[in-house]
């Protein structure tokens, strides 16, 4: 199968890139900005480069490219929807005039809500999303389904399927964000003040976000809507307790009242220190994301991976 993948070479496309380039089954076509020396793409082409895609046989197309929730909230709100919209609506265009059938689209839990209201977030609950970035991965989504309704009404076909998906944070080799952080805070030894605090959170092994896409390449899945998540949630200070134990350390976890905390975390945020409330939001919030819609879908119990597997998979790369 050809499969074209949209910001190829990001932490989602290049872990994506190794899992299907394995199988020995897929041909694989990146779309990016530049190319990196090393990749496992068949193929390179940039995004000035898209109308040479014209008449290409292409089965699949995988749209990661986008632009991701800056923390240090830096970001003009105009920038998250000029490419989380306006690359989608390209990209799903070229889609639409090609003979690829399956269209997978990587939007987020953010696009739902910034805060999860009740005890997990499923797919029927209505968006509200909180920030920037969540409003333009929702307007992406309801462009997606929309055009798609319009198309299949002026052309009567009905043989194109749209899969939304999205995922809790996503970790594993290469991953950028704020676990990273966290790890490179208890590797140092520096005391975690944050034991406090008890919360549950859910994440995305990029194993188990490799089975699904894998899964619904294969296969005939119904178009629709889905969370991606680890099964079990886990809290931040079975984080640093995992981290400290893949260092060989005790976890030194301190336990400062949680107003000293929040007020600091204010005064970061305006000083632009790493602790801000964005990020102590992340590490502090619960947020638990329901995966029973694609389970059943795929007619499987558990995901492959478990929630502190990916996690100790994770860690072990950072070294």
């Amino acid at each position: 199968m050809n499969i074209l993948i949209t910001g190829a070479f990001g932490f989602v496309g290049t872990n994506l890139s190794r899992a299907l380039s394995a199988t020995g089954k897929h041909r694989l076509i990146a779309l990016d900005l530049t190319e990196p020396k090393n990749h496992r793409y068949n193929e390179f082409v940039s995004w000035v480069e898209l109308h040479t895609l014209n008449g290409r046989n292409i089965d699949a197309i995988i749209h990661l490219a986008g632009k991701a929730h800056d923390t240090k909230n830096t970001s003009e709100e105009k920038a998250y929807f000029d490419v989380n919209v306006g690359l989608t609506k390209t990209i799903f265009e070229k889609f639409l005039t090609s003979n690829a059938q399956k269209f997978i689209f990587f939007s987020s839990v953010k696009a739902v809500a910034d805060t999860v209201e009740g005890d997990q977030l499923s797919e029927d609950d209505i968006p509200k999303p909180g920030t920037p970035y969540g409003k333009s991965k929702l307007e992406a989504e309801q462009y997606l389904t929309n055009r798609l309704m319009e198309w299949e009404q002026e052309t009567g076909s009905i043989y194109k399927q749209l899969y939304i998906l999205r995922p809790a944070m996503i970790h594993g080799p290469g991953n950028k964000g704020n676990l990273n952080l966290l790890y490179k805070l208890v590797s140092k030894g520096i005391p975690c003040p944050l034991g406090a605090f008890e919360n549950k959170r859910s994440f995305t092994s990029i194993d188990n976000v490799a089975f699904v896409v894998h899964q619904i390449i294969e296969k005939n899945i119904e178009s629709g809507i889905y969370n991606l998540a680890d099964d079990e949630p886990l809290s931040t200070n079975q984080l640093i307790e995992l981290i400290a134990q893949s260092k060989g350390k005790k976890a030194n976890l301190w336990k400062i009242p949680q107003r000293i905390i929040l007020v600091s975390a204010k005064l970061g945020g305006l000083l632009r220190l790493p602790l801000n409330p964005e990020r102590l939001k992340k590490l502090i919030e619960s947020y638990v994301v329901s995966n029973q819609k694609i389970k059943q879908t795929l007619s499987i119990d558990k995901m492959p991976i478990s929630a502190e597997d990916g996690i100790i998979k994770t860690l072990k790369s950072f070294k």
